[in-house]
């Protein structure tokens, strides 16, 4: 399926693909057999796919996360969940509009949805802050999930957010001790939590919504303590050096599950989720499914024990010079 908004490292395949449309239009308004013609193009465009997605760097996933055409959190919602009921406000200073909560079913159990919203038109994405919540979106956050806490209804949490709002009225409301109060509440929910990053996972603003049972991110997503743009900012003082950040930052689905922070990868179609949200909303709902159903039969006091476990083994490291630390090893103390 031919995009409007490709990303650079694609446009041979979208050119592929509208000269395919091309001919598929021209042969059935002119009646002419051009099968042959579509299917080698085709078999072609296949063949780039392959060539291009099978070996995309860092860089090249953080703007596929970044897709203007891909699902958002909102879009998974209507996709998955079935009753949804917004729920709104933070009973401190206004409702966040970059941060939906509500009640919902997903194959009839009930379950809390908290989901970054950014919005699709140039309109919503203004009046959500492009996704970046204010301190009142994690207050509000925090709230319903203590609300699921007393019902006894797992929580599921969908992160894509750049990260949280840093503008001088959301420090004067205090984002930063929101956000360490939404991380403490989170660990010691009393309710199964499930977080996915289905886009961005930037820095604190992702981490707020993102402590629970099960840690899961979409195969293109990434989840990172900075943007790459921040990060090569801050280290060269060059925005433009993005890509090199994105490959030191460690920040893509098959680098987090081997530094043991996610749980799981989940797949997406060939080119990303924005090429068929259908298919990856029907993924992501088996992987929350099975979630539910492991989690719903652990002790609550077994459940909140290994989640604890689950972040103390998250930066194990070891300091000391090589040979001291082989020495240690040897001897068992380590």
């Amino acid at each position: 399926m031919a995009q409007n908004d490709g990303l650079d490292f694609e446009a041979p395949i979208l050119e592929l693909e509208r000269k395919i449309a091309e001919l598929e239009s021209f042969s059935g308004l002119a009646e002419v057999n051009l099968s042959e013609e579509i299917k080698k193009l085709r078999e072609r465009a296949n063949k780039l796919k392959q060539e291009i997605y099978k070996n995309l760097v860092p860089w090249q996933r953080v703007q596929i996360a970044r897709h203007p055409q891909r699902p958002l959190g909102t879009d998974f919602i209507n996709l998955i969940f079935t009753d949804f009921y917004e729920l709104y406000g933070d009973r401190t200073f206004r409702d966040d509009k970059a941060m939906i909560t509500g009640f919902a079913r997903i194959n009839g159990h009930p379950v809390m949805v908290i989901a970054n919203r950014k919005g699709k038109t140039t309109r919503e994405r203004l009046s959500c802050n492009f996704g970046s919540p204010h301190p009142e979106g994690y207050r509000k956050a925090m709230l319903k999930m203590k609300l699921a806490e007393k019902f006894h209804r797992p929580v599921i949490c969908l992160i894509n957010t750049p990260g949280a709002y840093p503008g001088i009225g959301a420090e004067e409301r205090g984002q930063a001790w929101v956000i360490a109060q939404n991380i403490f509440e989170m660990s010691r929910l009393k309710t199964p939590v499930i977080c996915v990053v289905i886009g961005e996972g930037g820095s604190g603003g992702a981490l707020a919504i993102g402590i629970g049972d099960k840690l899961a991110i979409l195969e293109n997503a990434y989840f990172s303590v900075i943007s790459p743009e921040g990060c090569a900012a801050i280290l060269w003082r060059d925005g433009s050096k993005a890509p090199e950040a994105a490959k030191v930052l460690k920040l893509t689905a098959h680098d987090l599950l081997k530094l043991g922070i996610v749980d799981e990868i989940i797949p997406e179609p060939l080119g990303g989720a924005h090429r068929d949200s259908q298919w990856t909303a029907n993924v992501l709902k088996q992987t929350l499914l099975r979630y539910l159903e492991e989690l719903k039969s652990v002790p609550l006091a077994t459940l909140l024990e290994q989640r604890y476990e689950k972040y103390r083994r998250i930066g194990q490291f070891l300091e000391g010079p090589l040979e001291a630390i082989k020495s240690e090893r040897g001897s068992g103390n380590i």
